[in-house]
């Protein structure tokens, strides 16, 4: 088996647990809640294969959905995420750029890997929200839920690049 499929599955189940055990315990002003399990999606590389992407991220979802009692919510959401990264990746990365690359806080800079990180994390608590709640009856809830998850989750990801990068 490849190196680097043990290394993902490895990140997969470490993400899992502390989402599963510690994260989903979290509520911030109850209603930040940090979905750190997105980055696995946001850190597939270019040349990896779309198809892999979206099983890799449903397979992930699936195992959320299950410890953290969302009846497909995060596969839903996860699963949407993954079939625009390597798109929205794309926008980022020059043409002629390697195509092995991954998005990561060294290749992109912080303020375009920020961007990055940010723009897909809203999309994320964006479906996973509104699926998760299904009506807009509370209306201000369901936002500061977007909005506070969002800032603390990509707070978090920048977090832990920039100490993956030292």
């Amino acid at each position: 088996m490849n190196i680097n499929i043990l290394k993902r599955i490895s990140f997969m189940l470490v993400l899992c647990l502390m989402q599963a055990l510690v994260l989903n315990h979290i509520h911030i002003f109850g209603c930040a809640t940090p979905l750190l399990y997105v980055y696995l999606v946001l850190l597939f590389p270019r040349d990896m294969a779309k198809w892999a992407v979206l099983v890799w991220a449903f397979v992930m979802g699936v195992i959320i959905d299950i410890f953290s009692n969302t009846p497909g919510v995060a596969s839903a959401s996860l699963t949407a995420i993954a079939a625009i990264q390597p798109y929205f990746f794309s926008l980022f990365i020059q043409h002629d750029a390697p195509e092995d690359v991954k998005p990561s806080l060294r290749y992109l800079g912080f303020g375009k890997f920020a961007f990055y990180v940010f723009v897909l994390v809203l999309a994320y608590c964006l479906l996973f929200f509104t699926l998760e709640t299904f009506h807009f009856f509370n209306l201000i809830y369901w936002v500061e839920c977007i909005i506070g998850s969002t800032l603390i989750t990509t707070v978090l990801i920048l977090t832990l690049e920039s100490i993956k990068v030292r």
